[in-house]
Order: structure tokens, then sequence, then C-alpha cells
């Protein structure tokens, strides 16, 4: 089992960056796949990236391809989300998610456990 803990939200100009970490609690941190997930206001959860156990593997939404980057540093069982070019429809909580399979998919019901969430809001 593992508690993902996301940090690094904030506000930020169009055209900026953001880091988002999650932290995963517990001992088995590479026996999942992550995922990051995110919810505009008023719309519904949507899949945003995603990464392997190891890390060897990766993949994303249209919408944020050559934008943004997701990694994982299984020794400090956190995963990454690296956000350039800001733009403000990225503007959403943004959620760390574990899933038990080898890759995690796009579903959010793939994946078992989810962090609180963590706001990103850009401005124009």
């Amino acid at each position: 089992q593992v508690q993902p803990v996301e940090s690094g939200g904030g506000l930020v100009q169009a055209g900026g960056s953001l880091r988002l970490a999650c932290a995963a609690s517990g001992r088995t941190f590479d026996n999942y796949s992550m995922g990051w997930f995110r919810r505009a206001p008023g719309e519904e959860r949507e899949f945003v990236a995603a990464v392997s156990r190891s890390g060897g593997l990766t993949f994303y939404t249209d919408s944020v391809k050559g934008r943004f980057t997701i990694s994982r540093d299984n020794a400090k069982s956190t995963v990454y989300l690296q956000m350039n070019s800001l733009e403000p429809e990225d503007t959403a909580v943004y959620y760390c998610a574990a899933s038990l399979a080898v890759v995690g998919g796009t579903r959010s019901s793939e994946y078992r456990y989810w962090g609180q969430g963590t706001q990103v809001t850009v401005s124009s």
C-alpha cells in the first residue's frame, strides 16, 4: 500500500513553469506505476501523464505533449511532473495516483491510491 502526497502547486503566469512532486509513503513504491490526473473547475477529472514502474515508459495526453515531463525516483519514492509553457487551460487541481499495473493507463479506475491534490493556477 502507498499513500501519495502531492506538492509544488501554485500560481504562475502563462508561459511559466512549475514542478509538481508526489511523495508516496510505503516500502513498495517501485511495485506501482504512477499517474497524474487533473480536474479543472466544472470539468471531469482527466488523465495527464503516466510512468511505468521502472520509469522506462511514459505517455501523455495530447494536450501536454512536448510541454510536460513525468519522471520518477524510486530511491526517493517520488514521482514528478515538470510543467513548462503553462497555459491558462492547464489550471486545475492535479492529482497523483498509484496503479498496480506495470504501466498505468489513462482511466481513473486503473489507479488504486490517490493523493488529495494540489492546485495549479495559470494566469493569462
